[in-house]
């Protein structure tokens, strides 16, 4: 190898690794800040109370039953809606050996009554037949002075009044003798819509 090119090589290399060092050398000013951040999901929460509504036995044409419940919501979540779904199973006692020719819970009238200050609004009124085919919702409520707001804030409270009556037709109605009529209520409590938060 030539001088020059001994040279020239000498060159590059001491070129490149004065760059390196320029590199490493380079300096600049710099902060660092942290946020902490959180995000707690809330909670829905509703109870009904009690948590057996009817249980009565020995009922006839013409009975009324009349009892109070109460929707509270003990979640941090506002709820928009209570659905009202409702199922119920007729156990028949087969009077005389012979079946029901109609479904009892036709023969059930269902009131349900927003309480408030003693005085009653009606959400609800139709036949324990028809109601299991509807999913109402318990706080869409008209009151005397107005609508009231749907859904329950937290903390909040609804009153409610149930009123079953098995309806006396004026007919025979003697094979419901002995049947027994089992409902269960679910009541589906549903947030309300997202928001805006912008701190």
């Amino acid at each position: 190898m030539s001088l020059t090119k001994k040279v020239t090589k000498g060159f590059i290399t001491a070129a490149l690794g004065f760059s390196l060092i320029g590199g490493g050398t380079y300096a600049y000013f710099s902060d660092t800040e942290a946020t902490n951040n959180t995000f707690a999901a809330g909670t829905l929460d509703l109870s009904v109370n009690p948590s057996t509504v009817v249980n009565v036995n020995n009922i006839k044409p013409g009975d009324e039953i009349k009892r109070e419940f109460q929707l509270t919501n003990n979640g941090s979540l506002a709820i928009s809606k209570v659905l009202l779904n409702t199922d119920y199973k007729v156990d028949d006692a087969k009077l005389n050996g012979k079946e029901n020719t109609e479904d009892m819970a036709k023969h059930i009238k269902v009131t349900i009554l927003y309480n408030q200050n003693n005085a009653s609004t009606p959400v609800i009124e139709t036949t324990l037949y028809d109601l299991k085919n509807q999913t109402p919702d318990l706080t869409q409520i008209d009151t005397l002075s107005g609508p009231k707001a749907d859904g329950l804030a937290p903390g909040e409270k609804n009153k409610m009044i149930v009123l079953f009556e098995f309806k006396d037709k004026g007919q025979d109605q003697n094979q419901f003798q002995g049947d027994a009529l089992q409902v269960e209520w679910k009541f589906n409590a549903e947030q309300a819509s997202g928001s805006l938060n912008e701190g």
